[in-house]
């Protein structure tokens, strides 16, 4: 296993690499120009923690498509391992993995990545990267090898980086079913005055709603 390197930074570029995959090679980032794609590493192969995960990404596969967003799957096991593994969730689950796995045998990946924790082991952590179309880290998430994630938080995150980069908007809790907020965006803050008094009489338009200068929400279509 080779020596950790840390992760990127949530802005940065996705470091370039070319991994070996269940779908053959590819070359990160520069394969999905143009898409938005998750990477999300398990701890290893034949593991039912990491078993429901896959089937969950499986089923909501069509949905990512939807958004112009690809899925990778990893682990450091060999890709022989992938592909018995793979087979045997879609001989034994409703569903068929459509998406490539990266085999990681020798861990450059995931070092580069930060998802090897040494009180861990060296399996990899449940970590999901967001990459957007022109190859920025834009989230991280990480999750123990004792927890499965949720894929609709992983989709509802990806939704709410599209929406917020779109109209230029930041996304609440939960959106879009914020229990306060409802499936309301945020308006950037004022930065000056000129800005504040366009907010108030943007509210009295019924434009958007000013819970103070700093604090306004509206509808995404207005």
């Amino acid at each position: 296993m080779e020596h950790q390197v840390g992760m990127p930074l949530l802005g940065a570029k996705f470091p370039e690499m070319e991994v070996m995959t269940t779908h053959g090679m590819k070359k990160l980032p520069c394969d999905y120009q143009g898409k938005w794609f998750v990477l999300f590493s398990h701890p290893g192969d034949f593991t039912p923690v990491c078993t429901t995960e896959f089937v969950g990404f499986a089923r909501h596969a069509d949905k990512f498509k939807e958004l112009n967003t690809e899925l990778l799957g990893l682990s450091v096991d060999q890709v022989f391992s992938h592909l018995k593994w793979v087979e045997w969730i879609n001989a034994n689950s409703d569903v068929t993995v459509p998406f490539p796995v990266i085999a990681d045998e020798l861990g450059r990946v995931s070092n580069k990545l930060g998802m090897i924790h040494e009180a861990k082991g060296t399996n990899t952590v449940r970590a999901v990267f967001i990459v957007d179309p022109n190859g920025i880290l834009r989230l991280v998430m990480y999750y123990p090898q004792e927890v499965g994630r949720s894929v609709n938080e992983v989709l509802r995150a990806l939704q709410a980086l599209q929406v917020s980069d779109a109209n230029k908007v930041a996304a609440p809790e939960n959106y879009p079913n914020n229990e306060w907020l409802g499936a309301d965006v945020i308006v950037p803050p004022a930065k000056c005055e000129v800005e504040m008094e366009e907010r108030r009489k943007a509210a009295e338009r019924g434009e958007i709603t000013l819970k103070d200068w700093w604090f306004a929400h509206k509808p995404l279509n207005k």
